[in-house]
Protein backbone atom coordinates (compact mmCIF):
# COMPACT_ATOMS: atom_id res chain seq x y z
CA UNK A 1 0.00 0.00 0.00
CA UNK A 2 1.21 3.52 -0.63
CA UNK A 3 2.46 5.91 2.00
CA UNK A 4 0.77 9.27 1.61
CA UNK A 5 1.48 12.71 3.04
CA UNK A 6 -1.13 15.03 4.48
CA UNK A 7 -1.13 18.27 6.42
CA UNK A 8 -2.48 17.74 9.91
CA UNK A 9 -4.94 20.58 9.34
CA UNK A 10 -6.66 18.63 6.56
CA UNK A 11 -9.81 16.80 7.58
CA UNK A 12 -9.26 13.10 8.38
CA UNK A 13 -10.67 10.69 5.81
CA UNK A 14 -11.45 6.99 6.03
CA UNK A 15 -9.03 6.36 3.14
CA UNK A 16 -6.11 7.73 5.19
CA UNK A 17 -5.54 4.36 6.80
CA UNK A 18 -3.11 4.46 9.72
CA UNK A 19 -2.46 8.13 10.58
CA UNK A 20 0.95 9.05 12.04
CA UNK A 21 2.07 12.50 13.13
CA UNK A 22 5.82 12.87 12.51
CA UNK A 23 6.42 16.34 13.99
CA UNK A 24 8.37 16.90 17.21
CA UNK A 25 6.01 19.58 18.48
CA UNK A 26 2.25 19.24 18.75
CA UNK A 27 0.62 21.58 16.18
CA UNK A 28 -0.69 24.78 17.74
CA UNK A 29 -4.44 25.09 17.98
CA UNK A 30 -5.06 21.42 17.28
CA UNK A 31 -7.10 19.45 19.79
CA UNK A 32 -5.72 15.92 20.12
CA UNK A 33 -9.09 14.22 20.01
CA UNK A 34 -10.00 16.03 16.78
CA UNK A 35 -6.71 15.12 15.07
CA UNK A 36 -7.72 11.46 14.83
CA UNK A 37 -4.16 10.21 14.83
CA UNK A 38 -3.21 6.62 15.51
CA UNK A 39 0.34 7.34 16.56
CA UNK A 40 2.62 10.29 17.28
CA UNK A 41 6.27 9.53 16.52
CA UNK A 42 7.89 12.69 17.83
CA UNK A 43 11.12 10.79 18.59
CA UNK A 44 11.79 10.24 14.87
CA UNK A 45 11.32 13.88 13.91
CA UNK A 46 14.37 15.98 13.02
CA UNK A 47 16.57 16.96 15.94
CA UNK A 48 16.03 20.46 17.27
CA UNK A 49 19.40 21.59 15.92
CA UNK A 50 18.70 20.26 12.45
CA UNK A 51 15.21 21.75 12.36
CA UNK A 52 16.49 25.16 13.50
CA UNK A 53 19.34 25.11 10.97
CA UNK A 54 16.82 24.62 8.16
CA UNK A 55 14.36 27.23 9.48
CA UNK A 56 17.13 29.80 9.94
CA UNK A 57 18.48 29.24 6.42
CA UNK A 58 21.76 27.73 7.55
CA UNK A 59 20.99 24.53 5.62
CA UNK A 60 19.61 24.11 2.12
CA UNK A 61 16.74 21.68 1.67
CA UNK A 62 19.08 19.15 0.07
CA UNK A 63 21.57 19.28 2.96
CA UNK A 64 18.74 19.06 5.49
CA UNK A 65 17.27 16.04 3.70
CA UNK A 66 20.63 14.25 3.69
CA UNK A 67 21.27 14.99 7.36
CA UNK A 68 17.77 13.96 8.37
CA UNK A 69 18.03 10.66 6.47
CA UNK A 70 21.17 9.96 8.52
CA UNK A 71 19.26 10.71 11.71
CA UNK A 72 16.45 8.41 10.62
CA UNK A 73 18.91 5.54 10.21
CA UNK A 74 19.53 5.78 13.94
CA UNK A 75 15.79 5.22 14.44
CA UNK A 76 15.53 2.17 12.18
CA UNK A 77 14.45 0.01 15.09
CA UNK A 78 11.77 2.53 16.12
CA UNK A 79 10.51 2.67 12.54
CA UNK A 80 10.46 -1.10 11.92
CA UNK A 81 6.82 -1.53 13.03
CA UNK A 82 5.77 1.31 10.72
CA UNK A 83 7.67 -0.26 7.81
CA UNK A 84 5.83 -3.54 8.44
CA UNK A 85 2.49 -1.73 8.63
CA UNK A 86 3.20 0.18 5.40
CA UNK A 87 3.78 -3.11 3.61
CA UNK A 88 0.26 -4.26 4.54
CA UNK A 89 -1.92 -1.17 4.69
CA UNK A 90 -2.09 2.50 3.77
CA UNK A 91 -0.12 4.81 6.05
CA UNK A 92 -0.64 8.57 6.12
CA UNK A 93 2.22 10.68 7.45
CA UNK A 94 0.88 13.88 8.99
CA UNK A 95 2.86 17.12 9.22
CA UNK A 96 2.18 20.72 10.20
CA UNK A 97 4.48 22.51 7.74
CA UNK A 98 2.84 24.77 5.19
CA UNK A 99 5.28 23.52 2.54
CA UNK A 100 3.71 20.39 1.09
CA UNK A 101 6.85 19.23 -0.73
CA UNK A 102 9.77 20.16 1.49
CA UNK A 103 8.92 18.97 4.96
CA UNK A 104 10.11 16.31 7.38
CA UNK A 105 7.24 13.95 6.50
CA UNK A 106 8.47 13.87 2.88
CA UNK A 107 11.87 12.70 4.13
CA UNK A 108 10.29 10.08 6.41
CA UNK A 109 8.26 8.87 3.41
CA UNK A 110 11.44 8.57 1.35
CA UNK A 111 13.08 6.59 4.17
CA UNK A 112 10.07 4.27 4.52
CA UNK A 113 9.69 3.84 0.76
CA UNK A 114 13.31 2.71 0.56
CA UNK A 115 12.70 0.17 3.33
CA UNK A 116 9.58 -1.19 1.63
CA UNK A 117 11.16 -1.26 -1.83
CA UNK A 118 8.88 1.43 -3.28
CA UNK A 119 11.36 4.29 -3.57
CA UNK A 120 12.10 5.61 -7.05
CA UNK A 121 14.54 8.42 -7.84
CA UNK A 122 12.81 11.34 -9.56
Amino acid sequence: MPIILKQISEKPHSEDGYRVLVDRLWPKGLIREEAEIDEWLEEISPSTGLRKSLNEGELSWGKFRQAYLLELRKHSEDLAPLVERAEKERVTLLFSSTDERQNNAAVVKQFLDRRTGRYQEV
